[in-house]
């Protein structure tokens, strides 16, 4: 596949590339975080994180996959070891075993911004590149990611 099969220009598409894997190895890191949450969640919030863990990396591995069929759509193979999801991502692992429930909404509130910030850089790249499948994409990611990061400040009761 090549970006001009769908109308694009691959010149114009390949920061979008590069940004989409660089997001990619951001949201590997993010889905495991999650799953070490979900694993080892403890207290008296067990119940209600415990779902809200496992919703969320449930939707993070759809996302996952999404975005690496958009970087094939654009015309280039996605990344897909975790060597390049570790060294790439601005997001970095953590223990989640003995962390404390709030500590690890914390953890989960650092990724989402950071993968929020990095949908605003994807979202301006694409609508330079016209590239509008990406954008309405990250759009729709941006949107569900920030609802969620409401809904956890509430539950943490930060403003």
């Amino acid at each position: 596949m090549d970006a001009k099969e769908i109308s694009l220009v691959e010149k114009e598409v390949k920061p979008v590339v590069d940004l989409l894997n660089d997001y990619l190895a951001n949201y590997h890191i993010h889905y495991q975080k999650l799953r070490g949450c979900h694993w080892n969640i403890k207290g008296q919030n067990f119940f209600t994180l415990h779902v809200k863990f496992e919703e969320l990396y449930t939707n993070a591995q759809l996302k996952i996959d999404e975005i690496a069929e958009r970087v094939l759509t654009l015309g280039k193979p996605p990344h897909s070891r975790f060597e390049d999801y570790i060294a790439e991502s601005g997001i970095k692992e953590i223990n989640t075993i003995g962390l404390q429930d709030l500590a690890m909404v914390d953890a989960i509130l650092g990724d989402m911004a950071h993968l929020i910030q990095l949908e605003r850089e994807l979202l301006e790249a694409s609508a330079d590149a016209g590239d509008d499948g990406t954008n309405d994409m990250v759009n729709r990611f941006m949107q569900f990611k920030e609802k969620n990061t409401w809904m956890l400040r509430s539950f943490a009761g930060k403003k």
